[in-house]
């Protein structure tokens, strides 16, 4: 029989494009057969010390117990029938020539795939894929491929042992796809290009004379031959024709240095890689059509996007739906499972399953040939200075990335790429450009980085360069340039908190790797013939967020005390689940004792998003802001590093909801009832007063009270016992005025529920769904439009220094040890943040090391690659055993933490590369660093590679 859904649950659904949308909870029936009995456990809290014991998987991750969606076949879940079918996508290896069908005759009668779905098809049905992927799900014929890989059919079997058989037989052949003419590879305009110019002060404090913030960011008027078209100069013109006049005048100033001063240029090559995600790709769906209900299990990072904009891709076809039921799992992915087009492949899979649950799987093959890559970028770089002080005073960055063949994100890497590239100095004129080009390879997407591993990376191996050519310590000369607090970004925006690069800067330089590199070369050399000794540093300051970042969060008691807390996010390997489950600690004693992420449906606040948060207009925003049950966003997906600032946010705010209106007045009561129901005298209490103690709630010396007694009354007297929030953050949190007394009237949130006792009485508020019910705001504050001018604001920073050795024998540089410097504010579990920057650095040793991907015929388009010939870094590459890390204090007890999972891997990259060059006198300009570049560099003569990629350190 089909799983059933309880009124409740229908009661959960929303309903999008006339599909109802259904994302089952875990601790569902449905759920439970998706995840490891010790995802229920209530987290190992010690309430002594305050803090987790272990993250909440941990027991079944030791065990081999944690699931993914891989893992899940259609008999592991209740209801679905037993029989699972399996698909697989034949892909195009070519991008040159006008495709014509395909050939399955290598396949005997056996072996044929049970059901065939072409492009005809998905025209005849109404399947498309939605429109942020572009057009052409499955290739017709008569057309030429956008990319190498691009699916031309899906194919699908109706048993695993037939189709095991028939994909190895189909795989590795040139022979299955039919050609026509050929046309060579499609020509399109770039997928964006953004611009940032900025003219400051008198001084680093002082008013800009231009800068995006302030006036606009550049955007081109078109392009010609994939080069963007900027807006004529005139000074005296629109804002976009200053701007250009302004960067002519740069350009001016940068072709005639001046006495005293001087210009480095240089060119800088960042490669594409694979996101190496240990789970493939995958999806597995069923289409009962007796009730019109599509049922899909997906791995994804965006459950959100997946069941809204799946839900509109099945309202849009032939197949009358009525509802779509996602089941979100772990996954994991780094961005690759962001914005994926391939839950919708599955979904697509699902509906020609003739009954049946079909399981579309990428195999290693299948994933190198069509997972999201990293962006490939070359930069181009000016830099003048002042030679006596050192300081910088312009910086020109000229950027183009290579986006693959359908769009992505490459627009916002784009952008990202350009605001980062001042990394932590400040400039006084700077002029950022930054294009990325739509071509033949595969999709890049949002990898680990986006677009500022690449870019901050260049610029630290032009910095450490240009401290070569002045004779300066590398460490100093950054710290006459280290962006300060106060001070405006290239976008002329002033970021936000106290700015600490430079307290890294100063630690670093009296690391002893640092301070002891000269004697350490000499004796390391001298024991090593043969190798080359170095150290090298790099340090940068990366964003958190995406300027848009929505999340909604519900904490809820039991009358037993038990803390529930739902949240959108997804658990993809980062301790999400287990760092959220403690931010309730503070508020209520110790964390959540169940944690349910990857929700959508939240009929408690049904908030309701409109237009594009980024490219709205103010008088759209002012329009809509006197609804209450509008945002500008709906919810963000996990990526961005937006978990443990933007995301905690949302779930500090609701269990803090949960304590103001509901703990805190019960404590109030409990401990009048101890005083005979008069006065706290002899005591004044006040709740700033209140502490938790090993999970006791005290104030001003009264009596202890156990958070179960607390939950008690709170259901007795009809206090808050759940809260529902949601939040937005433009750079800066929206803010609202709620139906509260006292100082909670104005809170930094644009959405609240509350359930008040068991949700069966009155409150406050307009009744929802399950109990709860909304309190309408009075009055929005959210943060201009223009503030999307600003780029970024939040960073958090990481410094590195990496000891290298080169064997001039054989080109190989061995990565002998490292030692990190984190700025990351008020970390919530420290284990995880150890993690996550252990994790980080052995990824962008890989980047710096070993990872490489050829773009186009040669790459993995081309459905031969696999680990065999791709290079991940291993334990002994990276200095497991010998590599040590360290945080920089708070500033206070009252810090937020920092989006941290992007920043650990990038410093290693320019800081391996600078030690590459203090061991041998040469610069490898060209990533990742192998034995080939290495004995090509160290091949030339002083006076050989003028301006060429392999050049003498001494080149200015």
């Amino acid at each position: 029989m089909p799983a059933r859904l309880s009124r409740r649950d229908f009661l959960k659904s929303s309903l999008v494009a006339g599909i109802a949308v259904y994302v089952a909870a875990p601790g569902s029936d449905v759920l439970a057969a998706l995840f490891e009995r010790e995802r229920l456990r209530p987290p190992p809290w010690d309430p002594a010390r305050g803090r987790l014991r272990y993250r909440t998987d941990a027991t079944a991750k030791v065990a081999g117990e944690k699931l993914f969606s891989y893992d899940i076949r259609s008999r592991d879940l209740p209801g679905w029938p037993a029989q699972q079918a399996h698909a697989m996508l034949l892909r195009a290896t070519r991008a040159d020539r006008v495709y014509q069908g395909f050939d399955l005759s290598a396949l005997e009668a056996g072996l044929q795939p049970d059901r065939v779905v072409a492009a005809a098809d998905l025209t005849r049905d109404g399947v498309a894929l939605p429109p942020f992927y572009g057009e052409d799900m499955l290739l017709p014929p008569g057309k030429t491929p956008a990319y190498l890989g691009q699916a031309v059919a899906l194919l699908i079997w109706h048993d695993f042992a037939r189709f095991r058989a028939a994909k190895t037989r189909l795989k590795f052949r040139d022979d299955l796809i039919r050609w026509g003419a050929q046309t060579g590879p499609i020509e399109r305009e770039p997928w964006a290009s953004f611009r940032y110019v900025r003219v400051g002060g008198a001084t680093a404090f002082d008013d800009d004379a231009y800068s995006s913030l302030k006036d606009t960011p550049l955007f081109p008027a078109g392009y010609r031959k994939q080069l963007p078209q900027w807006p004529a100069a005139d000074a005296a013109g629109k804002l976009d024709a200053q701007g250009m006049a302004h960067a002519e005048a740069i350009e001016a100033e940068l072709n005639a240095a001046g006495a005293g001063k001087q210009v480095f240029e240089r060119e800088y090559f960042s490669q594409s890689i694979d996101t190496a995600a240990m789970e493939p790709d995958n999806g597995n769906g069923w289409f009962d059509a007796a009730t019109g209900t599509v049922h899909a299990v997906s791995a994804t990072q965006s459950p959100n996007e997946v069941a809204e904009d799946g839900a509109r891709m099945l309202a849009a076809s032939r197949f009358a739906a009525k509802a779509l039921v996602l089941h979100p799992c772990y996954t994991v992915g780094y961005g690759s499972k962001d914005h994926n087009p391939f839950p919708f492949y599955a979904l697509m899979a699902a509906l020609y399953g003739d009954g049946r649950p079909v399981r579309l799987a990428n195999d290693r093959y299948e994933q190198f040939q069509s997972s999201l890559k990293r962006h490939s970028f070359r930069m181009h770089y000016r830099l003048k200075l002042d030679r006596a002080s050192g300081r910088f005073e312009v910086f020109q960055g000229r950027m183009q990335g290579d986006g693959g063949g359908r769009r992505n994100f490459s627009p916002s890497v784009c952008l990202v790429a350009a605001t980062a590239a001042q990394s932590i100095y400040y400039f006084p004129r700077s002029d950022l450009a930054s294009t990325v080009i739509a071509s033949r390879a595969l999709d890049a997407g949002s990898a680990r980085g986006y677009g500022t591993l690449q870019s901050m990376g260049a610029t630290e191996m032009l910095v450490d360069e240009i401290a070569a050519e002045l004779g300066l310590d590398p460490i100093e000369l950054r710290l006459r340039n280290v962006f300060d607090t106060g001070m405006k970004n290239t976008q002329g925006a002033i970021p936000g908190g106290v700015q600490r690069a430079g307290e890294v800067l100063r630690k670093a330089r009296m690391h002893p790797l640092w301070t002891q590199r000269a004697a350490r070369k000499r004796e390391y050399e001298a024991a090593h013939p043969g190798h080359r000794y170095g150290v090298g540093f790099g340090c940068v300051q990366k964003d958190y967020g995406t300027g848009a970042e929505a999340a909604f969060a519900e904490v809820a008691l039991g009358r037993d005390g038990r803390i529930v807390l739902r949240h959108i996010g997804i658990e993809m390997g980062t301790g999400m689940a287990s760092s959220q489950a403690a931010l309730c600690a503070p508020w209520l004693g110790r964390p959540a004792d169940e944690v349910r992420t990857g929700e959508t449906a939240w009929p408690e606040l049904p908030m309701v998003a409109t237009d594009d948060p980024w490219l709205m207009s103010q008088a759209t925003q002012d329009a809509h802001a006197g609804d209450p049950r509008w945002t500008p966003n709906y919810a963000s997906p996990s990526s961005a590093s937006n978990s443990a600032y933007f995301f905690g946010h949302a779930t500090r705010e609701a269990a803090r909801q949960v304590f103001v209106q509901g703990l805190w007045p019960a404590a109030l009561a409990l401990w009048r009832r101890g005083y005979g129901g008069g006065q706290l005298a002899p005591l004044s209490v006040r709740r700033e007063d209140a502490r938790w103690i090993e999970g006791r709630l005290t104030a001003a010396g009264l009596q202890p009270l156990a958070l179960p007694e607390l939950a008690a009354a709170a259901y007795e007297l009809g206090l808050a016992t759940g809260a529902v929030v949601h939040t937005f953050n433009r750079w800066q949190w929206a803010e609202a005025e709620f139906a509260l007394s006292g100082d909670e009237a104005r809170l930094p949130l644009d959405g609240l529920a509350l359930r008040w006792g068991d949700g069966a009485g009155t409150g406050p508020g307009a009744p929802t769904a399950n109990g709860y019910r909304m309190l309408q705001r009075r009055r929005v504050h959210y943060p201009p439009t223009q503030r999307n001018n600003a780029g970024v604001v939040y960073y958090s920073v990481v410094g590195t220094l990496a000891e290298v050795a080169v064997d001039t024998a054989t080109g190989r540089v061995e990565l002998l040890n490292h030692h990190s410097i984190m700025e990351c504010g008020t970390p919530i579990v420290p284990e995880l943040v150890s993690g996550q920057l252990q994790g980080g650095l052995a990824m962008g040793i890989g980047h710096a090391l070993h990872e490489y991907l050829p773009l186009y015929e040669d790459g993995p388009g081309n459905g031969t690659w696999n680990f065999n010939r791709y290079a991940l870094p291993r334990a002994r590459d990276v200095a497991v055993w010998k590599q040590t890390g360290e945080m920089l204090p708070p500033l206070s007890d009252s810090d937020p933490p920092k989006g941290i999972a992007e920043v650990t891997m990038i410093a290693v990259v320019p800081a391996i590369a600078n030690a590459f060059a203090h061991a041998t006198g040469r610069r490898v300009r060209e990533l990742p660093i192998t034995p080939d570049k290495v004995l090509a560099a160290l091949a030339q003569d002083d006076a050989a590679g003028a301006g060429a990629t392999l050049a003498p350190e001494s080149r200015a």
